[in-house]
């Protein structure tokens, strides 16, 4: 992939610029963590030659080649599913297709298996209902990597991750997005973590029969107070199995009490830092050294909504006044969603544009979440195809080596990117695989049968 990934990179050099256990030995004190906050660091001009005659873009191509570099949440799955598409796909108007993830240099990446929370209150004959919806998600996924086994290989744990990497193939993982999927049954969590699935997002923007979530808009859905105890069943099974714990989406009490209940770390798959873009969707301060306390890794989500308050100012106006056109679009191009990303960038375009929001801006909140988590604790979560609006220069997967250029560019050690990049990740999944294999315990045999108690 070094092609790739040079290519890349010696074409952004200018932008860049521009842009400036209940087993007691695995019961460690969930507090402990070997990092610590650090300074920011001065920039180093992209001029400078690190050893010799290399540049800074050089030095970036070469350590982006040499990384392990994993993205935490792509919503590759569901486009292709409404599209009827395939991975080989290399279209302008989807942020990932084959071509892009080698161009990216990506070593694994997590296929979101996304269930709309409509279905867990209105399923349907022909489309079924929320665990329906989870499994044709992941068959499609099999597809996928059984049409491309040269270039992608089915992951379920740390280790598949690095043997992807000595290959040259592309790790494809699969997490779960919205607790409704498994229909308030533990058995139907046992059964996705069977077929693969490695993370759980406890909640969408519906709040479902367990877990409080975040929301979107308007008022919180608050129904709980956090976990009910179910809920906390919910993620005590989770962990036990070795299936990490997602607090994206989760509202602010529902976090406190995964973080009262977990044994072994969590993750947050694509949340970025509420102190830089106030959204209830982000991660608090407050939030990210509790994720930190607990040895778990917060993994940025590149959406400038999520990044910028000016362009969530913007995009909230602009919806006031085009959110019926917006709707007409939608329901359009239902079953042709890259249809409706080219109709609606031509919206926005005849409208009032949004405001561009600076690759710098993405740089900003990893380097903030670093500053307050500490750098063992900060990954890449880039929601890549269930985004709208994206950094300038982050047009999808082939962009990725342009943030390892941006984290030289301000000073941080190799070492440093190498952990953002995917090493933070891998730590903490081998923890969670670790844990649950000293429990000693049967997948099903030995698990929890605990139900809803109305």
């Amino acid at each position: 992939m070094r092609s790739g990934v040079l290519g890349c990179l010696s074409l952004v050099g200018s932008l860049a610029l521009a842009a400036c256990a209940p087993a007691a030995a695995m019961r460690e004190p969930v507090g402990e963590s070997t990092s610590r906050p650090r300074p920011k660091v001065s920039p180093t001009p992209l001029a400078t030659a690190e050893s010799g005659d290399e540049t800074l873009e050089r030095r970036a191509a070469r350590l982006h080649e040499s990384a392990i570099v994993i993205d935490a949440h792509d919503d590759i799955p569901s486009l292709m599913l409404a599209g009827g598409t395939g991975i080989e796909l290399d279209s302008p108007w989807a942020h990932t297709s084959l071509a892009k993830m080698k161009r990216g240099g990506l070593t694994g990446t997590f296929f979101s298996i996304y269930v709309e929370g409509d279905l867990a209150e209105k399923p349907t004959v022909s489309g079924g209902g929320p665990l329906r919806r989870a499994i044709d998600l992941v068959d499609l996924t099999y597809r996928q990597i059984e049409r491309h086994p040269d270039e992608l290989l089915l992951a379920t744990s740390a280790d598949d991750v690095r043997r992807a990497k000595r290959e040259g193939k592309v790790a494809v993982l699969m997490g779960v997005e919205g607790g409704h999927a498994i229909e308030n049954s533990l058995s139907a969590l046992r059964v996705l973590h069977r077929l693969g699935c490695r993370y759980m997002t406890l909640t969408h923007t519906n709040t479902n029969e367990w877990a409080d979530s975040a929301g979107f808009s308007g008022p919180p859905p608050v129904r709980h107070h956090g976990l009910t105890p179910f809920g906390e069943e919910v993620v005590r099974e989770m962990q036990r199995i070795g299936m990490l714990v997602d607090v994206s989406h989760v509202s602010d009490e529902t976090f406190a009490a995964v973080m009262r209940v977990a044994q072994t770390p969590v993750i947050a798959s694509h949340s970025s830092a509420r102190a830089l873009a106030d959204h209830r969707r982000n991660l608090s301060d407050d939030m990210l050294r509790a994720i930190a306390k607990n040895g778990g890794v917060a993994m940025v989500n590149f959406w400038s909504l999520f990044l910028s308050n000016e362009f969530g100012a913007a995009s909230r106006a602009w919806f006031d006044k085009n959110g019926a056109a917006h709707a007409e679009l939608r329901a359009r191009h239902k079953q042709n969603p890259l249809a409706f990303r080219e109709a609606l960038t031509k919206l926005r375009a005849e409208t009032e544009p949004l405001p561009k929001v600076p690759l710098s801006k993405l740089v900003d909140h990893i380097e903030h979440m670093i500053e307050v988590a500490g750098i063992d604790h900060v990954g890449l979560g880039s929601d890549f195809d269930g985004v709208d609006a994206l950094p300038e220069g982050i047009t999808g997967v082939d962009a990725l080596p342009k943030i390892t250029l941006e984290l030289l560019r301000r000073g941080h050690s190799d070492e440093d990117v190498k952990k953002v990049l995917g090493e933070n990740f891998l730590r903490v999944f081998a923890r969670a695989e670790a844990f649950a294999q000293a429990t000693g315990t049967r997948l099903s045999g030995d698990g929890s049968s605990k139900r809803i108690d109305r």
